[in-house]
């Protein structure tokens, strides 16, 4: 298990109900079950859709931070300067598993892509991001 998830989670991440699930290494890939509170749907009943742009960010950063742990140039965490978001079903208020993974990173810039799938494996959104690797912040009191 990455580092990231023994108890240094956001505080983001623990409003969103995160929980590790897995992480593939070789495939630069780190999948994350979210459990979204009652408070996130919209008028539909369903996950309201900036917040499901918080699922795919957090779980394509935290694909960062795994890939990049224990590097040379230190664990790094994205900052974005673009994202893309694709809709494909409404995000239900349930368990959902989100793989997010690194296509390719460098010094100077990381390109992810993350996936929102419901219980059943189907597809719900998904995301690409082309990010600034950054140094972690020093932890906050």
């Amino acid at each position: 298990m990455p580092r990231i998830y023994e108890g240094r989670r956001s505080p983001s991440a623990v409003l969103m109900g995160s929980e590790f699930v897995a992480f593939d290494a070789e495939r630069g890939e780190l999948t994350t079950r979210f459990n979204p509170p009652p408070s996130f749907a919209s008028p539909r009943g369903a996950v309201q859709g900036g917040l499901i742009a918080g699922f795919l960010d957090e779980v394509m950063g935290g694909a960062l931070l795994a890939v990049t742990e224990g590097s040379e140039h230190g664990q790094k965490l994205p900052l974005n300067l673009d994202m893309t978001m694709t809709f494909v079903a409404m995000v239900p208020l349930a368990p959902i598993i989100a793989k997010g993974r690194v296509v390719k990173h460098g010094r100077r810039v990381a390109f992810l892509e993350g996936e929102l799938f419901d219980e059943e494996g189907r597809l719900l959104a998904r995301a690409t991001s082309t990010a600034l690797p950054t140094d972690l912040p020093e932890p906050r009191a």
